[in-house]
């Protein structure tokens, strides 16, 4: 079926599965070069700052809990990341990285919430509801010693 003479180009692309306008692209590209055409062209942008392993790095990081890494935490921030990054790694990697590499692998990052964060969502009659305070709350004095 592709190997007939009086197939369009972009007929072919098509039954081959791609747009209409890229069969022709190919079969220009072959025409122009052979087989060395239907290599893929170099890329606009920069190049990579870091490879893959650096990544793979970074996300088997992320994938650990921090207290099993000896860090007095529970949970990764984005900085917290990044910090213990550097410091297992010696290696700096932007927010930017950071979060791209992160969404790209399917982590969401999410926002710690404070219970008290708004006045305006506070129940005015926490105090009453929770009762009298003890005394080691009430009369906490830091001890020297």
């Amino acid at each position: 079926m592709l190997d007939d003479e009086n197939l369009l180009a972009t007929d072919a692309g098509v039954r081959a599965g791609f747009s209409t306008a890229i069969g022709a692209v190919w079969v220009r590209r072959f025409n122009e070069k052979g087989i060395a055409g239907l290599q893929d062209l170099p890329r606009s942008g920069c190049p990579r700052t870091h490879d893959e392993k650096v990544r793979s790095r970074l996300i088997g990081l992320a994938l650990q809990k921090p207290p099993t890494l000896g860090y007095p935490f529970a949970m990764w921030s984005l900085e917290r990341l990044q910090t213990a990054f550097k410091e297992r790694e010696g290696l700096h990697l932007s927010d930017s990285t950071i979060w791209e590499w992160m969404e790209a692998e399917g982590f969401q990052w999410k926002r710690q919430q404070s219970w008290f964060h708004d006045v305006e969502k506070h129940d005015p009659e926490f105090v009453e509801k929770r009762g009298p305070l003890s005394d080691a709350t009430t009369n906490h004095q830091p001890r020297h010693g």
